[in-house]
Formats: structure tokens, sequence, C-alpha cells
């Protein structure tokens, strides 16, 4: 069965909704720059209420390594996601400071894009249409991919379900889909997850 992401999580709420829902991943944004940004200190205490059986995913863009292996040593984060200019190397010297999967995020735009994807070292990689915008990239360029991946951009409780008959991702992640007035919609997310999960 196809696994499910939401990120961008910021308040007590949105764990209490999460930990009814199950989703297999959630994720803590820690780019300073998003309108979902979190700190270590609020991730903190929401990584302590979140159920067990959920995997915590600090989100970064171009960070430092050691803020992210400091995160991922007082277990407030499971994985580590990464949405900026990191390379290969980036990844191998995150390694080994971390003992936690590492998630690599590509824009797609081109079939370039994917074989870049295709070609990375993370543990896994996030196909996007980029940066949070909640707008669907060209699917029809994933028919080349040949590794398991995380579908991102655009995805709501709508066509979810379209995606993943005709894609079958390894995972699905919605943000600002799942958001009113820019906060975490508890309905938004039960119908998403429902639409996965086709309950």
């Amino acid at each position: 069965m196809t696994k499910i992401k939401l990120c961008g999580l910021t308040l007590p709420c949105d764990i209490e909704c999460v930990n009814k829902l199950l989703p297999e991943y959630i994720g803590f944004v820690f780019s300073p720059k998003s309108k979902r940004y979190i700190s270590p200190e609020n991730a903190e205490k929401l990584r302590s209420i979140l159920d067990g059986r959920i995997t915590s995913v600090g989100v970064f863009v171009d960070e430092n390594i050691d803020v992210i292996a400091d995160l991922a040593k007082r277990k407030i984060i499971d994985a580590a996601q990464l949405h900026g200019n990191e390379n290969d190397e980036y990844i191998a010297n995150l390694r080994k400071e971390v003992d936690c999967p590492i998630i690599k995020a590509f824009r797609i735009e081109s079939v370039a894009d994917i074989l870049m994807a295709d070609n990375s070292s993370a543990d896994y990689v996030l196909l996007d249409s980029g940066g949070g915008t909640g707008t669907v990239f060209d699917h029809s360029l994933l028919k080349g991919i040949a590794r398991p991946y995380f579908l991102a951009g655009g995805l709501d409780s709508e066509n979810v379900e379209t995606a993943i008959n005709q894609l079958a991702p390894f995972a699905v992640d919605a943000s600002s889909s799942l958001e009113t007035d820019g906060f975490k919609d508890k309905m938004k997310m039960t119908a998403f997850v429902n639409a996965v999960r086709k309950e």
C-alpha cells in the first residue's frame, strides 16, 4: 500500500489529528524562510506527543550538517529530507553524522531532473513541483524513473487516488492542500488519508 506523509505540522492539534490518522510519515519544516517553519524547541514538544508508530521527518534547505545531526541524536527527527542544493558529497558527510534515512527532494521540470533523482545516493527521493507551491508537475515525465519515490506537488483528496493508480509511488506527500487559512485542516487531512487508503 502507498505510504502517506503529511508535512508542515506546527501545532499540538496537528499531532492529535495525525495520531488518529496514523500516516507513516509526518514532516517538520526547519527552513526559516518557510511559512511552515517550526523551531527545534517546538518540534521537540510536538515529537513528545507524536504516536511512536509515525516516522518524524525533518525538512531542511542547505542546512548545516551539525544542526541536522543534533535533531537526529535528540530523537526529534527519524529521517532528514533535503530541499536545497545538497549533493552526493553533502549526503555522504551527513551519513557520517546520522544513522537515519535521507530523502532528497528534486524539482521535476524535465527528463534530466528524473535522471538526477534516479542517480541520487539518498535513501529515498521526493519528486515535487518545487517549494511548497501546491501545484502539480507533468507526471508523464515519471515514466522513466527506476526507483521508488515520494510523490509531492499539488496532491489533494480529489486527485491523489488517480495519481496512485497511474504511478504507484512509494509514498505520497501533501502539505498546502491540507490547509485552510494557513493552518492544517483536520477535515482535509482526514479526507486525504481516506482517499489514499480508499476508506
